[in-house]
């Protein structure tokens, strides 16, 4: 059985009508990446904070699946493969296509956390600073996304499946944002292949085995044909 680590970033679900983050004009959707995406920004402002993600997790709710999302789910069913997929998307859309084996390095939009006691819980569609705590009833309420300056979830088990991998393929990402631009270092070193599919070389390209251009919407469907055998 052939393991596979996926990495997928906001290329995947771009096409999916998501917007992605661009971090060259230094905004996301109109917003300073310091006052929605740091702990900081949060102090400073919790409510433009929480209004900015209940608009995301609305968009994302409003969002379907693409061809991309269902062929890694295809792929994941199929009994010659074990997939792990490791996404930097903060949406349900792997879930939604299909695919069980989703580790959120960044947070979900679906769920939220205390930041007073850590107490994690399923999010409603809109939160409110003032929303208490289930476990320690205290308003310290925010959506359990990893924000800029903050560790990525679930690291160890990431870095341990890469190295133990058969293929890594990373999907839809910038190469930007570290840890995850620097699996492909990892994996390398780990004697593990690597394969890119994106729409345009990222920044860490030249090191993969083999990168190919295009909508994930097509190379991802046209890549799983591949390893099924179609």
């Amino acid at each position: 059985m052939a393991k596979i680590v996926i990495l997928t970033g906001a290329g995947i679900s771009a096409e999916s009508g998501i917007r992605t983050f661009r971090a060259s004009d230094g905004l996301w959707e109109e917003h300073r990446i310091e006052d929605v995406a740091t702990p900081e920004g949060f102090e400073h402002d919790p409510d433009l904070v929480h209004r900015f993600y209940n608009a995301r997790r609305a968009a994302a709710m409003a969002a379907t699946p693409n061809p991309a999302h269902e062929a890694l789910a295809e792929l994941e069913a199929d009994p010659g493969h074990d997939l792990l997929v490791v996404t930097q998307n903060v949406d349900d859309l792997h879930e939604r296509a299909g695919s069980q084996n989703v580790l959120h390095m960044h947070g979900s939009l679906f769920g939220a956390l205390c930041h007073a006691c850590e107490h994690r819980w399923p999010a409603p569609e809109v939160m409110a600073p003032s929303d208490p705590c289930p476990s320690c009833g205290r308003a310290a309420t925010r959506p359990d996304i990893v924000w800029f300056g903050e560790m990525p979830y679930r690291m160890e088990e990431i870095w341990h499946s890469l190295r133990a991998a058969d293929l890594f393929v990373s999907i839809g990402t910038s190469g930007n944002v570290y840890p995850a631009a620097g699996f492909v270092a990892d994996a390398m070193h780990a004697g593990v292949p690597t394969l890119e599919l994106n729409l345009e070389p990222s920044a860490g390209s030249r090191m993969f085995d083999e990168a190919r251009q295009g909508p994930a919407s097509v190379l991802v469907p046209e890549w799983v044909r591949e390893r099924l055998g179609g």
